[in-house]
């Protein structure tokens, strides 16, 4: 199970989860960051450092914010 950016990180991208990822698998889109559910190791270090508190477990992420899981993983698809 991966970690997922949710709508906080929209216009946000601080970028602290990129520094701190040990695998690389956040990346820069247009308005946000996403996370790369194939890569993702659950490590938690980007859920820890996120200024905006946009990041979730994909089985927490908040109600009304579940878009944001297929967004994330679209976001590698069409890459």
């Amino acid at each position: 199970m991966a970690f997922v950016i949710t709508s906080p990180c929209i216009n946000e991208k601080s970028g602290e989860c990129v520094e701190v990822c040990p695998v690389d698998c956040i990346e820069e889109g247009k308005d946000m960051f996403y996370i790369d559910p194939d890569i993702c190791i659950d490590c938690g270090a980007c859920e820890a450092v996120c200024p905006v508190e946009a990041i979730y477990m994909e089985d927490e992420v908040p109600e009304g914010e579940e878009k944001f899981i297929n967004l994330n993983a679209r976001f590698f698809e069409e890459s």
